[in-house]
């Protein structure tokens, strides 16, 4: 497996089974069909600190931080992933999402504990099986794993 923070699970008890002792932020496909519905669901689910960024930016600087969380494995949980963000107008705020997700997990996953001041942490991405994943995951070219 070249990449594992990015995964497939087709069944949902395959994350909470597996990831015994993770971090788990859970949040609803159906509840985040739009990026500032996202905003709200991740920053719950990640128990966010006064979270008052409602962008981007705000959303990198959060995850490259993750100082609050006391586990080391972290997993990000979509479920219902076919409705994740799929009222979202703008395909372009989309990818950002999922690089941001891309871009942050491989920062935890070579970042040096003693460098940072920082505990490492590992960051997983897990999405619900869908065909609409599966397809914007090929499409930028980021592979995943498929649970089993």
């Amino acid at each position: 497996m070249k990449n594992t923070h990015f995964l497939i699970a087709r069944e949902q008890s395959d994350v909470r089974t597996l990831f015994l002792g993770a971090f788990i932020a859970q949040i609803d496909g159906r509840k985040a069909t739009s990026l500032k519905d996202f905003y709200e669901e991740i920053s719950t689910a990640m128990h966010f600190p006064e979270y008052d960024g409602k962008n981007l930016d705000a959303l990198d600087e959060m995850l490259n931080d993750l100082e609050w969380i006391k586990e080391q494995k972290v997993i990000i949980y979509i479920e219902n992933s076919a409705d994740w963000l799929a009222k979202e107008k703008s395909e372009e705020k989309l990818l950002s999402v999922i690089d941001i997700l891309d871009a942050t997990a491989e920062d935890w996953k070579w970042m040096d504990e003693e460098e940072e001041g920082t505990p490492r942490k590992e960051l997983q991405i897990i999405f619900h099986d869908s065909d609409r994943i599966r397809t914007l995951l090929e499409e930028q070219e980021i592979p995943y794993w498929v649970l089993s």
